[in-house]
Parts: C-alpha cells; sequence; structure tokens
C-alpha cells in the first residue's frame, strides 16, 4: 500500500503513537460533544421553526439524506484525499450547520442546514473510525472501545453544558454557536496529528460503493445499534420534557445520562472485550438495553427514566466497537475498507433512526415510537452469532 510519510508510518514509536491516538480521542470526543448539544437543543429547534413531530422528523430526515449522499463515497474519499483532509473539511461543515441552525428563520434554511449537518458527520465519523482501527492494529493492545467512550464522554459534556447554560439563562442560539466555535477551535489544533495523508492503493474502496455479503449483515447489526443510539441524542431530550412534563435544564440530562453510562462501559470495554467474547457481549448488550428502555418507557418518574437511559447506555456501549473489530478481520479485505464499509452502514442507521422514530411519534406518541429501539436492541443480541461467526 502506498501512504505518504506520516505518524502512521511510525507507530511503532511509543512517542509518536500517543500522540496519534491522543489526537484521535480529542476528535472522537469533538464529534460526541457535536451530537450532544445538538441532541439538547432539539426542543428548543423544534420551538424556534414551530414545528410538529411529523415536520421535525422530516427536517431529521434531510439530515440522513446528506448523510447518504456522503456515506457511499467516504471510504473513497478518506482514501483518496487522506483522513486528515476529511476531518478538517467534515468537521467545519458539521460545526458551522451546527451554529447556524438557530440563527436562521426560514425553514428551507433548516433543510439545507441539515444536509450539511448529516453529510459532514458522516464523512467525520467514517474517516475518524478508519484512523482508530488502524490505530488498533498498531498498538499492542484493544483501543477502539476508549476511541468510542471519548465520544460518549464528549455527548455526555455537550449535555450538561447545554443544560448548566440553560439555568443560567443563555439563549439556545447562543449556547450552539458558542460551542461550535470553541469545538472548531480544538479541531483545529488537533487534526495535524493524526496518523495519515492517504492510504489510496489497489485495495481502496471504489470511488462509489455499497457493502456486501457479511460485511452488509454487519453493517446492518450495526445500524440497528445506531439507530438505537441515535434516538438517544435527538429523542431522549424531547421525552423528558415533553413525555414527563419537565423543565428544559432537566430535560437536557437525559442525553447526559445516556451519555454518561455509555461512556462508562466503553471505558471499560476494552477489558471486557479482552474477558469476554463478541457473541457473549453482544448478547449481555441486548438484554441490558431492553431492559433499559422498558424500564423507561413504562415509568412516569424522571429519576427512574434517567436510570433507564443510563442501562441503554451501558448495553449499547460496546456494540459499535465489537462490531468495527470484526469488520477489520475479515478475511480478504482490507481492514479500512472492512471499517470503512461497516461504518456507513451504521451511520445511515444513526442518521434515518430519528426520523423514522419521529414518523412512528407521529402516528401514536413518542412513547410508543420509543419501543422500536427496545426491538432493535433484541434483534441484536439475537443475531449476533450468526452475524459473527460468518465474518471469521
Amino acid at each position: 500500500m502506498h501512504a505518504s510519510t506520516t505518524l502512521a508510518s511510525d507507530a511503532g514509536d511509543p512517542l509518536s503513537r500517543a500522540r496519534w491516538h491522543r489526537a484521535i480521542r480529542i476528535l472522537f470526543f469533538v464529534l460526541g460533544m457535536a451530537m450532544g448539544v445538538w441532541g439538547a437543543q432539539m426542543p428548543a429547534v423544534k420551538q424556534h421553526y414551530g414545528l410538529d413531530e411529523q415536520m421535525l422528523s422530516l427536517a431529521l430526515l434531510a439530515a440522513a439524506g446528506g448523510a447518504v449522499l456522503c456515506l457511499l463515497t467516504a471510504g473513497a474519499l478518506v482514501a483518496r484525499f487522506g483522513a486528515r483532509h476529511c476531518v478538517l473539511a467534515a468537521g467545519f461543515v458539521m460545526l458551522l450547520a451546527i451554529a447556524a441552525v438557530l440563527q436562521a428563520q426560514q425553514l428551507g434554511l433548516l433543510f439545507a442546514l441539515m444536509l450539511l449537518l448529516g453529510a459532514g458527520s458522516a464523512l467525520f465519523d467514517v474517516a475518524i473510525n478508519a484512523e482508530g482501527n488502524a490505530l488498533e492494529m498498531a498498538s499492542p493492545r484493544k483501543v477502539m472501545s476508549g476511541l468510542h467512550a471519548m465520544f460518549s464522554v464528549g455527548g455526555m459534556a455537550g449535555a450538561l453544558l447545554c443544560a448548566a447554560l440553560h439555568r443560567g439563562g443563555v439563549a439556545p442560539a447562543a449556547q450552539l454557536a458558542g460551542a461550535a466555535l470553541a469545538m472548531a477551535a480544538v479541531l483545529g489544533t488537533s487534526v495535524g496529528a493524526l496518523g495519515s495523508q492517504r492510504t489510496d492503493s489497489e485495495e481502496s474502496p471504489a470511488p462509489i460503493a455499497w457493502p456486501r455479503g457479511v460485511l452488509l449483515w454487519m453493517g446492518v447489526l450495526t445500524a440497528l445499534c445506531m439507530v438505537a443510539e441515535g434516538s438517544m441524542y435527538d429523542w431522549s431530550a424531547l421525552f423528558i420534557r415533553q413525555e414527563l412534563g419537565t423543565d428544559a435544564a432537566t430535560s437536557a440530562l437525559g442525553f447526559a445520562a445516556f451519555s454518561a453510562a455509555m461512556a462508562v462501559g466503553r471505558l471499560f470495554g476494552d477489558r471486557i472485550r479482552e474477558r469476554f467474547s463478541p457473541v457473549a457481549l453482544m448478547r449481555g448488550s441486548g438484554v441490558l438495553a431492553t431492559a433499559g428502555m422498558a424500564l423507561a418507557l413504562t415509568t412516569a418518574a424522571p429519576a427512574v427514566a434517567l436510570a433507564g437511559f443510563m442501562l441503554v447506555g451501558l448495553g449499547l456501549a460496546n456494540v459499535v466497537p465489537v462490531m468495527f473489530a470484526a469488520a477489520a478481520r475479515v478475511p480478504g479485505i482490507a481492514p479500512a475498507h472492512g471499517v470503512a464499509a461497516v461504518s456507513s452502514v451504521g451511520y445511515l442507521g444513526f442518521m434515518v433512526g430519528p426520523p423514522m422514530i419521529g414518523a412512528l411519534a407521529r402516528w401514536s406518541s413518542l412513547t410508543a415510537a420509543l419501543w422500536a429501539v427496545a426491538l432493535f436492541a433484541v434483534m441484536v443480541g439475537a443475531a449476533a452469532r450468526v452475524v459473527l461467526e460468518r465474518g471469521r
């Protein structure tokens, strides 16, 4: 494989690898924080534009459309231009959309910004996961769960920041603009330490490619998990606020609780992955997430619902790291290609899931719609053995 001179080529040097690892951790944190501040402001977006659940779900579907447009070419873009350039461009597009979403007034601008948010965050996600896989392959120990823990920590930090700013009387538009500016500064100072610039070679994915075979099935399981995760980002705050009748600050804690538990699960995830088989871990994850969602949806007490969201976070914490690690080891497939393929399908679930929940909520209620999260968690646990054994 041809690649330019980078930190990846010096992966055997502990100092270079540590700097590379730190940069990827920071970028996972930035992506998580971006999703956290966005998810915490969902009630404000709904109110700002005067949307009902159906129109809000259509706005989220626009973000999914932007993700779809980007995902089929994301692997090739990373291979052609390198993670460094892709992360930088995609990150600033994503943060621009977040900063501007409550500054606009016209519904058409909201949909345009959602397209940019979906496309930018999708490419950012694929690029940093490809870098994370390259790091794990070059490291003596597993690191992928720890990297994803930083995404969850970032999400929790973003939600808690918005909760604190709500209590301090800061306008939601100012919260998003200020957070985006701060994240842009962190992104700009971290991206230069990424481990690779180009990885294009004879193993690179085609310019437009859709995963097939076992990679597609791994992607489907990842997507089911990320439908649940995306629903927590976009609907947990609204559920706490609307269905349980709380204030804006308390509603922001819904996603914070989920992210905190997911962060804890992922901080210990690499040790757990070394102790339990992937199939056992996936089955346990499905049971825990299902139980947590059932608890949250059958209580009238906000504190109990928050505890349920924490169980969902613990249950889903290590599904994506397990699937990405499995994708990197599929025989006959380049590791970066496998991770890009599975993360592409998975991220499609992350973007399509929330508008699907919104459509179901329009037909029934948000509480009823969120039972789909429990169903998908059951499916992840039930199908784990068949899919993972096909990838050996």
